[in-house]
């Protein structure tokens, strides 16, 4: 395996990365920004307000982002064993 072979593999893995947290974390994001707008407007800062529906959101797109990340990541992962025994045979 030569660079050019590791720097791809290392390039899709990042992308993989991005990929399967990006909805999560945009997620996350939303309702945070939903929540300091609604703090801001309302004048209320009580920071559990602020952390419990961002945890209830991360955990709710886990269960449904999951299949999706799962999947993502046995296919990067049969990918990668494939170019192993390539490189071995």
């Amino acid at each position: 395996m030569n660079e050019t072979e590791v720097l791809e593999v290392t390039r899709e893995a990042i992308l993989l990365l991005i990929k399967i947290t990006a909805p999560v974390l945009l997620m996350g994001m939303v309702i945070g920004l939903i929540i300091s707008i609604f703090q801001t407007v309302t004048s209320i800062q009580e920071s559990t307000l602020a952390h419990v529906p961002k945890l209830l959101v991360v955990f709710l797109s886990l269960i449904f982002f999951g299949p999706y990340m799962l999947r993502e990541l046995t296919v990067f992962t049969h990918t990668l064993f494939d170019r192993i025994v390539a490189l071995g045979g």
